[in-house]
């Protein structure tokens, strides 16, 4: 029997698989007639090294003011390539259990498309894969996009 699904996920950081993974969630979106999430997490934590030890309230929302008007884009790139029900969304805390458990829990996500990398070869080994996590707790079907082979 052929899944269908109603409720898809898409997580993204604004790497470079973003753009790949954001275009065949609205592949899938479409082919579905379905609903798409459209979600970044944010993960405070990440920045406190950066930052000297705290980030401020500031920074905070300085942050998640860029990262709100970029969803906003993505979104309407759905919407203009015929995706009739999305939304965007905004999470803090820790990305591996926020998409895997989390958000799709919240949300009755059946499918989260995420892309095989986001983070450098040296972040992944400092604290590990987003995906591999994903794909091994997540609560729902998981599928991984792929980057595309020039």
């Amino acid at each position: 029997m052929l899944q269908q699904y109603q409720n898809i996920l898409v997580p993204v950081d604004g790497s470079k698989a973003t753009e790949e993974v954001l275009r065949r969630g609205i592949e899938v979106a479409k082919r579905n007639k379905t609903h798409l999430d459209i979600l970044n997490v944010l993960e405070v934590n990440q920045f406190s090294d950066t930052y000297g030890g705290a980030v401020s309230g500031d920074v905070i929302y300085k942050l998640s003011e860029d990262v709100q008007k970029r969803l906003e884009e993505l979104k309407q790139r759905a919407i203009d390539a015929g995706v009739t029900d999305v939304d965007m969304h905004i999470r803090f805390g820790n990305p591996k259990t926020v998409i895997a458990r989390e958000f799709p829990a919240d949300h009755h996500n059946q499918l989260i498309m995420i892309g095989s990398t986001g983070l450098s070869a040296v972040e992944r080994l400092m604290v590990g894969s987003v995906t591999t996590y994903v794909s091994r707790n997540a609560v729902c079907d998981v599928l991984i996009v792929k980057p595309v082979q020039a």
